[in-house]
């Protein structure tokens, strides 16, 4: 009888703290007065008996902040190829973003995790990120997340399939919305929010390979013109110093923008160009591992040794420019001295990077 009683005392305990959750949430209405368009078109219609957003494009919560807690909404089933989900802390242009790949279900990358800046995502440097889920072909998929300081788990109707360890982007609170390009459907948007997350959004530290390079000095952003792309049209420029990500990935977007931005392969192509120096005590041969997106070209004291295109789709259509650092591998004839690497990397859309490793 004592058992039973604690089982009961317990199970009354859990309804009353998911009730009370439930209770907490913030329900959002899918009506003009709630939420701000940003570039895109959207039209806000009673669809399937429920209040609906036909969104292609942004939309955000209007007045509303974010910085722990639980978003959700509910998606339309859609087969055509298309891209729905979550943005989150979102300042200026920069923001969190969890997204379905509505037409890849039951593939690899069905579902994808990217930090956006200068108000663009940058998927192809987050393959990590990315999960095999299977969507409902019909009716509604819910997806939600579960945010917690550096940390979030994403659901799809009440699963968990992914886990995102490292929240990229700086921002620990910001705006809430919705993205979706091509065309999609959401209803039952709510949040729900906790403390707010720790100023100090640092990233977990990864067991790191000694190699790896974690500095680079980068310029800004120039346009690119395959002609005019020469080593004497950038050395004499301004570098700043940049730290990489644990991995030694360089997010070049993080640190500098670009003149064409957020309009994915619509973009303008730019190049900036990310340089460090190798001391060698002797003549000698070095191994570099890297990888790189979209375009890039390697120099070493001022000789062009590398061209490369890495850009999505560039070798098929299935083809996604996803950054290995060991996909690539480049023998460095280094002079006694100081020597100094320079790589002009070229992107358009979808992720602008560099990684790299001396061995």
């Amino acid at each position: 009888m004592k058992y039973l009683f604690c089982f009961n005392f317990f199970i009354t305990l859990l309804s009353l703290q998911l009730s009370s959750a439930q209770n907490n949430a913030t329900d959002i209405p899918m009506n003009s007065s709630n939420w701000k368009i940003h570039k895109g078109t959207s039209t806000f219609e009673t669809f399937d008996n429920r209040e609906t957003l036909l969104l292609n494009g942004k939309a955000f919560v209007k007045n509303k902040k974010f910085s722990n807690g639980t978003i959700e909404v509910d998606v339309f089933a859609n087969k055509n190829r298309s891209f729905a989900g979550i943005i989150f802390r979102k300042q200026q242009d920069t923001m969190e973003e969890v997204y379905m790949r509505l037409h890849k279900s039951n593939q690899a990358d069905a579902i994808q995790y990217s930090p956006s800046y200068d108000d663009e995502l940058t998927w192809q440097l987050y393959k990590e990120y990315q999960a095999n889920v299977t969507f409902k072909n019909k009716g509604w998929n819910n997806l939600r997340i579960e945010v917690n300081n550096n940390t979030t788990e994403v659901f799809i109707n009440d699963a968990k399939v992914l886990t995102v360890e490292n929240l990229r982007t700086a921002d620990n609170n910001g705006e809430i919305g919705l993205f979706a390009l091509f065309n999609n459907r959401f209803s039952n948007f709510r949040f729900t929010s906790n403390e707010v997350a720790s100023k100090t959004n640092k990233e977990t530290k990864n067991k790191k390979e000694s190699n790896i390079i974690s500095q680079w000095n980068i310029t800004k952003a120039f346009p690119f013109s395959e002609d005019e792309l020469r080593f004497n049209s950038f050395s004499k420029e301004k570098f700043a110093t940049v730290t990489t990500e644990s991995s030694g990935l360089l997010p070049f977007s993080k640190f500098i923008k670009k003149r064409s931005s957020g309009n994915f392969e619509k973009n303008k192509e730019v190049y900036a160009v990310a340089s460090t120096s190798i001391e060698s005590n002797n003549n000698q041969v070095r191994l570099f591992s890297y990888d790189y997106s979209d375009k890039i070209i390697v120099y070493l004291n001022g000789v062009a040794l590398f061209r490369g295109n890495n850009a999505f789709r560039s070798k098929g259509l299935q083809y996604q420019g996803h950054i290995d650092i060991n996909a690539n591998k480049l023998y460095l004839n280094l002079k006694k001295g100081k020597n100094t690497l320079h790589c002009a990397v070229i992107d358009k859309a979808n992720g602008w990077g560099l990684i790299g490793k001396l061995e």
